[in-house]
């Protein structure tokens, strides 16, 4: 919700005021709106407007290349005829106006209104209204203006700056609204200043196909998809509401409504590029961001604007605004690099091990295995367990390096391996792939571990299993530098470690003497809960973890325990 106010009647004019403020080098404040400097050369003024809420639309635009003014009205609110008629009246330079909204009815009659009276005064006053929204209409002309808000002031400010008279530009505005087609989806309601519910509200795990930038009713709510069916399903739909007019070439916007943030919409970039690009469109200046946003709403829309060269020719103008800026001079020099960079062992190849060292490696991938599964179903309370006091990842990190390790292996198991190539590849992939404090520790215990066996050994026994298990724990201790008492992974790794050790030396069954040991590791780590904290990313909270035990002592714990389900000979020998 947006959470941040004075009086909730005044937040438009607060954060207006702000604005203003911020970017007074560049634009001034008229009544109503914001109108930028000027420039040597008159221009035809293009001036853009709507609501509050949907920033940078509408004032986060004004600037050269761009929009001449802006008209500011209330949150989600129509501006008045009479501030449109202000900024309108300060924009103009004697070469005309061009005023274009979003294809609303408070707009249309605003708009026009004040079109009427400049147009009584002398003012050439023309308007392009915005209607790019397929969900909201079969018919192009009662459609809504969404997010080809965009690209529609682009096309009409990179006209102007142009040169171009009143006629051209309207021209090609009308132009850029006809190639302009835009789809949408919302995953929660937005939230106005002051209020305690949001406008609209979406089914729990579902979302809102069709919705419009204030919550407007959209075609249906639909179960939630993944990323990758999200984008298929934003690609058909806009295809199959292609112009009849239309070139292979196309500008494109993965906007953002406010909460769905930049990696959410990267991810969903990431399929609808080459849907496009199967689809036989080139893509030209894309852009992924927040560009028409709705408060605090969650959602995102796809628009596509098919361009010919003068629209690419608009699209691809320099601009410089405080929300947005293209400038083509720093990217003419760029040229990418030659040749592939890949890591030094990415393409080296396995020793052949000793025949007796290849059911020690199948133990190897089967433990990892029983290990990835482990994380996988304790992901979310591992996750729950770090951020009482921490930033709730380790499940998530944990996973992600237990399947990277697997996946490894795997590799190494298929070129016939041993176990210390098997290990020392799966540490190296975990650490790559997890990140973090439990990837880098996890990474060098494996990979240690896995030096510190011997792939051309005839025996692989007690003394191979308890090197191994030490140069994994040496490994943590020395790359963390904790110590018992800290709240780490090592309060249970070393009581695990002393208590396999005292059972090996007694003569008990190595089977036997994990069991023990396991036992001893899950004490310690339920014993971790009354401790404070000394090293990692809880320190700072320390008091808030007390009660808590530690996730990387706890997913230890978790790991070595599964890990009795594996029954290892005491001894394997070559034949």
């Amino acid at each position: 919700m947006t959470v941040l106010y004075n009086d909730p009647a005044d937040f438009a004019e607060d954060q207006f005021a702000g604005f203003l403020d911020l970017y007074s080098d560049r634009l001034r404040g008229v009544p109503g709106g914001a109108v930028a400097h000027r420039s040597e050369t008159p221009q035809v003024a293009v001036v853009v407007g709507g609501g509050s809420g949907h920033y940078p639309a509408f004032c986060g635009i004004v600037g050269p290349g761009f929009a001449t003014g802006a008209v500011v009205g209330n949150v989600f609110t129509s501006p008045s005829a009479a501030q449109v008629y202000s900024v309108a009246k300060a924009s103009d330079q004697g070469k005309g106006v061009i005023l274009t909204f979003g294809n609303y009815a408070g707009d249309n009659m605003n708009f026009g209104i004040a079109a009427e009276r400049l147009r009584k005064e002398g003012i050439d006053t023309r308007i392009v209204v915005v209607t790019d929204d397929i969900a909201s209409s079969p018919n192009e002309s009662e459609r809504r203006g969404i997010a080809g808000d965009f690209t529609v002031f682009k096309a009409l400010g990179a006209a102007a700056a142009s040169g171009l008279d009143k006629d051209e530009v309207e021209r090609i505005g009308r132009a850029a609204n006809a190639a302009t087609r835009t789809f949408g989806v919302a995953f929660s309601g937005c939230t106005m200043p002051g209020a305690t519910e949001p406008l609209f509200t979406v089914p729990e795990q579902h979302m809102g196909v069709g919705l419009g930038i204030h919550g407007e009713p959209g075609i249906r709510d639909q179960p939630l998809m993944t990323a990758d069916q999200l984008a298929r399903l934003l690609v058909t739909d806009l295809l199959a509401s292609a112009p009849a007019r239309r070139s292979s070439r196309v500008a494109v916007i993965l906007n953002g409504l406010g909460t769905t943030k930049y990696e959410e919409l990267f991810l969903v970039w990431k399929t609808v590029a080459p849907l496009l690009r199967d689809a036989g469109l080139e893509i030209v200046e894309p852009e992924v961001g927040e560009l028409v946003t709705s408060l605090d709403m969650g959602g995102l829309s796809l628009t596509l604007m098919w361009l010919d060269k003068e629209l690419e020719h608009m699209w691809k103008a320099d601009t410089y605004t405080p929300a947005y800026r293209k400038q083509t001079a720093p990217l003419t020099g760029l040229r990418p690099a030659v040749g592939d960079v890949t890591a030094g062992e990415a393409h080296d190849d396995a020793p052949t091990p000793n025949a007796a060292a290849l059911p020690v490696a199948q133990l190897v991938l089967d433990g990892l295995g029983v290990l990835a599964r482990t994380m996988h179903d304790n992901e979310l309370e591992l996750g729950r367990i770090d951020a009482v006091a921490g930033d709730g990842d380790h499940g998530r990190g944990m996973v992600k390096g237990a399947d990277a390790a697997l996946a490894a292996a795997q590799s190494a198991q298929a070129a016939t391996a041993g176990p210390s190539w098997t290990l020392r590849k799966a540490g190296q992939a975990w650490a790559a792939a997890a990140g973090g404090t439990s990837g880098v520790l996890w990474g060098a215990g494996l990979e240690s571990a896995g030096a510190a066996l011997d792939d051309q050994a005839a025996t692989f026994g007690r003394g191979e299993l308890a090197a191994a298990l030490h140069a994994f724990s040496t490994a943590i201790t020395d790359l963390g530098r904790a110590t018992p008492g800290d709240k780490t992974l090592v309060d249970a790794l070393l009581p695990f470690v002393d208590s396999f050790d005292l059972s090996l030396m007694s003569g008990t069954d190595p089977a036997e003497a994990w069991s023990a040991a396991a036992t001893a590791a899950t004490a310690a780590a339920e014993a971790t809960a009354a401790l404070t904290p000394k090293l990692g990313r809880a320190r700072p909270l320390a008091e808030k973890s007390v009660g808590t035990p530690d996730a990387g002592a706890t997913s230890f714990s978790m790991i070595v325990r599964a890990l009795e389900a594996l029954s290892p000979a005491t001894e394997r020998t070559q034949p």
